[in-house]
């Protein structure tokens, strides 16, 4: 199991704790728009480190908006593997090809 998978799985617990016990919990509790607009703020704050070049800020930013992900596909009951399944399906043909296969559809 990878370190997302736990992370996943702490997250999923927390969707049954008290909001007043759990920032996840609390975050899950206002609903699915509100995650995805976390995770907005949290990726647009990784984008601003990029962009400045702080490694160290950009790694800590990272790993906030891949948590506020996961509580993003939770909120919505898209369990990560389903993620990883797409990723997976998509390794095997180039990017570029990906992305025209979309265009299409």
């Amino acid at each position: 199991m990878s370190i997302l998978h736990d992370l996943e799985a702490t997250i999923i617990n927390r969707k049954s704790a008290d909001p007043k016990s759990s920032w996840t919990a609390k975050l899950l509790a206002k609903g699915p728009e509100k995650c995805a607009e976390k995770f907005g703020e949290e990726a647009i704050e990784a984008i601003i480190e990029a962009v400045k070049g702080d490694r160290v800020k950009l790694a800590s930013e990272g790993a906030d908006a891949l948590y506020h992900f996961l509580v993003m596909l939770a909120a919505r009951d898209v369990p990560l593997d389903d993620v990883l399944a797409e990723l997976a399906k998509r390794k095997s043909q180039s990017g570029l090809d990906e992305k025209a296969s979309r265009a299409k559809s």
